[in-house]
């Protein structure tokens, strides 16, 4: 049941090929209803929806978001009192450039921007726009409200955003670092100030969003100082397909001596490197974590694989160290950080030159708080929740407009 003053909003997360929705409580963080559509644009597209537990599958043959979203509003339209709660629309949008530094009411306005920004990001804003425009056609009498991945990282000062490149490249293009999974980012870090018992604006930490997609901050006082993603998600860690770092010249070199094209490395870069590319198998760490327990070639490649994400990701996470006046917590969190102990382990022996210490015990068990009695750096496991997020922050337009 939901409560009569109850404030609820469809938090909705449009990826290139997929589609989640989740209608939450902000305060509580109670989901009433979800949806979650994958492949979409192919034969196999699916879409998952209803209430928590009671989860109804359907195929949506060459559904493409458009056609998705429209069955998600006409189910959520089904639901009666939930619907009446329905107060806003929160949109996760990728990559918001220069011209968002927080969270805002979507207007025409807004939306030319963010579609001017798709060059920045050209595989994740058209569809978050394409969403966007269909749920304000669907849900006219609704506040939409965007949330911006980048925009967390636009405290950076110019000394960790800027690229060492000509000047016009910056002015003219916007070449400099964005950084991104911001709302993660920024949900840990105020988990992990609840979990200290200490304010938010007093903790010095680190944090390192783990999934398919890897990145990770420093955070000082609430405020994200430095980060590994770059002008796209392309920079920093290792990741599932992802190279992360390397050196330009690598895609000179490829162009030269393979006859690749540039969008042919592009590809490589992104959908064929990182874990993938290094174990020439799978990008899952659960089965590279099993298949490095074996013997032979592809054990020994799923090894590599594993050795070369910690080597990176510990070196990553020491270097945004130095941002900071001292580091207080590290925490980990994404689909890796939450639930490979063995990559917190080699990450964190890594760093024992920082003051960090593992418990074993805790760190095998997941446990919130996973440092032993002496380390000088909390180090916490936090499971990451953007959907609350974007709700809460679609939540607080609400209660403004409703006070003025």
């Amino acid at each position: 049941m939901v409560d009569d003053a109850a404030v609820l909003v469809l938090a909705l997360n449009n990826g290139s090929s997929s589609l989640k929705g989740a209608l939450l409580d902000p305060d509580s963080g109670q989901v009433f209803f979800s949806a979650s559509a994958e492949r979409l644009g192919t034969a196999e597209a699916t879409l998952k929806l209803g209430q928590p537990g009671q989860l109804k599958e359907e195929a949506i043959p060459l559904g493409d978001h458009a056609r998705a979203l429209d069955r998600v509003i006409v189910a959520l339209r089904g639901q009666g009192q939930l619907m009446d709660a329905l107060a806003a629309v929160g949109h996760r949008v990728v990559h918001g450039g220069e011209a968002f530094v927080q969270s805002c009411v979507i207007d025409e306005r807004v939306e030319d921007e963010i579609e001017r920004c798709a060059v920045l990001a050209p595989l994740h804003n058209p569809p978050n726009l394409l969403g966007i425009r269909v749920a304000r056609r669907a849900l006219p009498e609704l506040p939409h409200i965007a949330v911006f991945d980048t925009a967390f990282h636009q405290t950076l000062p110019e000394t960790a955003y800027r690229y060492a490149v000509p000047q016009a490249w910056y002015e003219q293009y916007g070449v400099r670092r964005y950084g991104f999974h911001g709302t993660s980012h920024r949900f840990v870090a105020g988990r992990a100030a609840e979990l200290l018992q200490r304010p938010l604006g007093e903790l010095e930490m680190l944090t390192a969003h783990l999934g398919n997609g890897c990145s990770a901050a420093a955070i000082s006082g609430g405020k994200c100082v430095d980060t590994t993603m770059g002008l796209t998600p392309l920079e920093g860690l290792v990741m599932g397909t992802r190279s992360g770092d390397l050196d330009p010249a690598v895609i000179f070199h490829m162009i030269a001596r393979a006859g690749l094209s540039p969008d042919e490395v592009e590809r490589v870069l992104t959908r064929e490197s990182g874990l993938f590319g290094l174990s020439g198998k799978s990008n899952d760490v659960r089965t590279l974590i099993e298949t490095a327990a074996g013997e032979g070639i592809d054990a020994a490649r799923a090894r590599l694989a594993l050795d070369v994400f910690c080597h990176r990701l510990a070196k990553h996470l020491g270097a945004l160290a130095t941002t900071l006046p001292r580091l207080d917590a590290l925490v980990f969190t994404g689909g890796i950080g939450e639930h490979a102990a063995s990559v917190r382990a080699a990450t964190c022996a890594r760093l024992s030159g920082l003051g960090v210490e593992l418990d074993p015990a805790k760190n095998q068990r997941g446990d919130s708080l996973v440092h032993a009695a002496p380390s000088r750096v909390a180090v916490l496991v936090i499971p990451t929740n953007e959907e609350l997020m974007i709700a809460r922050d679609a939540r607080d337009f609400v209660l403004l407009a409703r006070a003025s």
